[in-house]
C-alpha cells in the first residue's frame, strides 16, 4: 500500500530541528492509500511516484505457543453462552440489529438453505455468516461466493464445531477441547482457512454450540478475535417452525445480535425471516453485519 507524504510537515519539522515531530509528521499521511497494483492517476502501472510511501506492514501473527503457555494452568469459573468476554449486543444500538447465522457442519450440518441465500440476496439484508471448518470442507465453492458478496462478512465458527473449554466441558453433549491448545488449534486453524478464502481476517469467532469459558474467551481475544454470542435466538438450530422464527425475530429489541443458521434446509429459518423482514423494516429496523454495527458490547 501507498499514500502520498505531507512534505510541507515534514521540512517545517525539519527546519524547527525536532527530528521525532518531523518523523511523525512524516507518517501523518494525507491522500488516499493505493496498493502496488492498484493505479495511480497519471502514473504507469507499477510505478511508484516521488512523494509515496510504502503503508505500514499488517501486525505480526500471534505466538500461539506464548499464549498457550499464559493461560497453562488457567482455573475458570464460568460456563454458557454469554461469560466474561463474550459480546451479546451491539453497543450502540440505534434501530439496528445484526443477523448472524451459524454454518456448522458434520454429518448432518453441512447443508446449504438456498432460499435463505436468496433471500437475503433479494431483501439486500446484510449477514454475518459464522463458518464451521466442516463446512467449508464440503461447500468450498460456495464460500468463494459467499465471500465474494458485498452483502455478507464471514467469520470463524471453529475447525470442528467444539464448545470453547480449557477443561473439556460439554454442551448439548458435544464434548469441548480440554486445554489452551487445543482451544487455540480450534479457533486458528480455520482462522487461517477463512484468511486463505477471503483475503481478510476474521474478526469474529462463535464457538461450536456457542458455549465457552471465560478463559478460552481471554485466548480468542489473544489471538485477534472477538467471542460473539446472541441476544435472540431466532431458530433453536433451524429447529422451529416459520411461525416461531417470525415470532423471536419480531420480539428483538434495537441492538440485538440474532442467531439463525444457515446449514439446515428443511427449518422454518427463511420463511419465518421473510414474514419478519417487512415488519421490522416498516417500524425502522435497520439490518447490519456485526463489523457494520459500530461495535459490540
Amino acid at each position: 500500500m501507498y499514500a502520498r507524504a505531507n512534505r510541507r510537515a515534514v521540512l517545517l519539522g525539519l527546519l524547527g530541528g525536532g527530528v521525532a515531530v518531523a518523523m511523525q509528521s512524516y507518517v501523518d499521511l494525507a491522500g488516499p492509500a493505493v496498493s502496488e497494483a492498484s493505479p495511480i492517476p497519471g502514473v504507469p502501472d507499477g510505478v511508484i511516484p516521488d512523494g509515496w510511501l510504502p503503508a505500514p506492514p499488517p501486525p505480526p501473527p500471534p505466538d500461539v505457543s506464548a499464549i498457550a503457555a499464559k493461560y497453562a494452568g488457567a482455573v475458570p469459573h464460568e460456563w454458557g453462552v454469554d461469560v466474561t468476554g463474550t459480546n451479546t449486543r451491539l453497543a450502540a444500538p440505534g434501530h439496528r440489529i445484526a443477523l448472524t447465522f451459524d454454518a456448522c457442519g458434520g454429518p448432518q450440518g453441512d447443508g446449504v438453505d438456498a432460499d435463505l441465500l436468496s433471500l437475503l440476496e433479494r431483501e439486500r439484508l446484510p449477514a454475518t455468516m459464522f463458518l464451521n471448518g466442516r463446512w467449508i470442507d464440503a461447500n468450498p465453492g460456495l464460500t468463494a461466493q459467499l465471500a465474494g458478496n458485498p452483502l455478507l462478512e464471514l467469520a470463524n465458527h471453529g475447525t470442528r464445531h467444539l464448545p470453547l473449554s480449557v477443561t473439556g466441558k460439554s454442551a448439548y453433549g458435544i464434548a469441548g477441547t480440554t486445554s489452551p491448545a487445543e482451544v487455540i488449534d480450534e479457533v486458528w486453524v480455520n482462522h487461517n482457512r477463512l484468511l486463505e478464502v477471503t483475503g481478510r481476517q476474521p474478526r469474529w469467532f462463535r464457538p461450536g454450540t456457542a458455549y465457552c469459558d471465560e478463559v478460552a474467551a481471554a485466548i480468542v481475544r489473544d489471538l485477534g478475535e472477538q467471542v460473539v454470542g446472541f441476544t435472540v435466538n431466532g431458530d433453536a438450530g433451524a429447529t422451529l417452525p416459520a411461525a416461531k422464527v417470525q415470532a423471536a425475530l419480531i420480539s428483538a429489541v434495537p441492538g440485538s445480535v440474532v442467531i439463525m443458521h444457515v446449514n439446515r434446509p428443511a427449518g422454518g429459518t427463511a420463511e419465518g425471516l421473510a414474514v419478519a423482514v417487512p415488519q421490522l423494516r416498516s417500524v425502522g429496523v435497520e439490518f447490519v453485519t456485526l463489523s457494520g454495527a459500530g461495535g459490540l458490547a
